[in-house]
């Protein structure tokens, strides 16, 4: 029995000194961090706290976005605005790396565009969900 604590000390040390010298990459640590700011601009604290509606009935159909107030939500709605946050991200990444391909220029050109046009339409549909939200609060 002595021998078996010891050997689990033992092993638990070793766990213990692992975590504590491990280095992740440079990689991992980032979309760890991107994928947390896009949680908290998408509103998953305000999901988490709040418990809002899945969806939004009203007279006989279903709205996946909350009507009438810019300051409320629906789980749809936030998890929409996270996927929308996550394209633009992927946008700004297709420029990052169309410089990448300086000797490539058709490529290259090709994922400026691909990324330009991603955050258009990040920018686009956030701007268009905005309006309708404070069309409708009129």
């Amino acid at each position: 029995m002595g021998r078996r604590v010891e050997a689990l000390a033992y092993q638990l040390r070793k766990l213990y000194y692992r975590i504590l010298t491990a280095k992740p990459s440079a990689t991992i640590i980032a979309l760890i961090l991107v994928a947390t700011v896009i949680f908290l601009l998408g509103g998953g604290i305000y999901d988490l706290i709040e418990q809002p509606l899945l969806v939004f009935p009203m007279r006989g159909r279903w709205i996946f976005f909350y009507p009438y107030t810019i300051y409320e939500q629906t789980v749809v709605d936030s998890l929409v605005a996270m996927t929308v946050y996550g394209i633009g991200v992927a946008g700004l990444l297709l420029i990052y790396q169309s410089t990448k391909y300086a000797y490539k220029p058709r490529q290259a050109l090709i994922m400026l565009l691909i990324g330009i046009a991603f955050i258009a339409l990040a920018f686009l549909y956030f701007e268009n969900m905005l309006l309708m939200k404070m069309r409708m609060a009129m």
